[in-house]
């Protein structure tokens, strides 16, 4: 098997397989990937890269969980611990909204006293400010957590969230879904067949959602490559997945920040090539700029992808981690780093509806 033979299964159209995805994963001609994948995504996407003006939420950083790769989380009572009032949440809203903003990403912290109804009124604030905002919200930990204390199955606690204003699910919570490698990571976070089997309920429900990977800490590629085999599988018998994120791995202020840990730009460069190529049932590929960086995220744009995220403005999670990014981007930003890299900009809505091309 070399890349050759892929290559021609791939140019086919043709479905790769997991041994496949190894190959590529190790081919040392990183520039012969990223064209692999590009070709891939110019035939799905032709030369567009999406963009959307959205205002990211981090409501709370109080949590019951001690993920040992987060620096976000705190203990009530700890210091720097915060949780936004709905006074404050719509005061961001508003703001979001005068700057443009179709989009509303919210997730925060597993609280451990705030009752269901602090949630079904946070989503009722944001749709007051005005309906035409799209409300992202809660990561599959995050609707598992409100099931419970809500005392609701999946379902019945999804159908009460949209009924408040729930648009659709951001992808966090993945992180990596390789049991041994996850229970190091993540040890009292649902497992990665239960966030599965969310996705699959949330999906059933009509609601579309995103898909993440966390890389760069203690997995293997064979973890990376099987993280990606069971989101295809799913995304085959669903087709609920928007977008795949491969996450960068944050090491700078986490429990994890031990040798080799983070990341290279020619790893995240390739891990994006790899999930275009393989990820054959997505229609979109991001590469989040808070995380990977402004030119890591530019230069994605030749290795498969197709979509750089928004606006963002205040992101907390990844900061917190060690990102050293701006915490906002301007439209006319955005616009401008997809220019320069010879793709046409395309301002879209949290669904992938396409409002504005550049």
């Amino acid at each position: 098997m070399t890349f050759a033979t892929i290559a021609e299964k791939v140019h086919r159209g043709a479905r790769i397989d997991e041994a496949e995805a190894l190959v590529l994963f190790r081919h040392p001609n990183l520039l012969e990937l990223g064209e692999l994948a590009q070709t891939v995504n110019e035939r799905r996407n032709g030369r567009k890269v999406f963009f959307n003006v959205n205002r990211h939420i981090n409501h709370t950083n109080i949590c019951v969980n001690r993920c040992r790769f987060c620096a976000f989380f705190r203990r009530a009572g700890e210091e720097g611990a915060y949780l936004m009032s709905l006074d404050e949440v719509r005061a961001r809203a508003e703001e979001a909204l005068q700057q443009g903003a179709t989009e509303i990403h919210v997730v925060g912290g597993l609280h451990p006293d705030l009752p269901f109804e602090f949630y079904l009124e946070l989503l009722a604030t944001i749709k007051s400010v005005s309906p035409d905002l799209h409300v992202k919200a809660f990561t599959a930990v995050e609707i598992a957590y409100l099931a419970e204390l809500a005392k609701l199955s999946i379902p019945q606690t999804l159908e009460k969230l949209k009924e408040a204003g729930l648009g659709s699910l951001p992808g966090g919570g993945a992180e990596i879904f390789a049991p041994e490698i996850r229970n190091q990571l993540c040890p009292e976070k649902i497992s990665g067949a239960e966030w599965l089997a969310i996705m699959e309920q949330v999906h059933a429900a009509g609601l579309k959602s995103n898909a993440t990977m966390l890389y760069g800490h203690l997995e293997s590629i064979e973890d990376r490559v099987d993280h990606m085999r069971q989101l295809r599988e799913l995304q085959d018998r669903t087709g609920g997945f928007q977008v795949f994120i491969p996450l960068a791995f944050q090491p700078e202020h986490s429990q994890l920040k031990i040798g080799g840990s983070g990341t290279s730009g020619v790893d995240d460069l390739r891990t994006l090539a790899v999930g275009r190529i393989y990820l054959d049932n997505f229609a979109n590929v991001k590469a989040y700029w808070v995380m990977l960086g402004e030119k890591i995220a530019q230069v994605s744009l030749c290795f498969g992808v197709n979509d750089l995220d928004g606006t963002v403005v205040e992101e907390r999670i990844g900061h917190e981690a060690g990102a050293d990014t701006p915490q906002a981007m301007s439209r006319d930003g955005i616009v401008a780093m997809i220019r320069k890299a010879g793709r046409i900009p395309v301002e879209r809505d949290t669904l992938y509806r396409e409002l504005h091309a550049y």
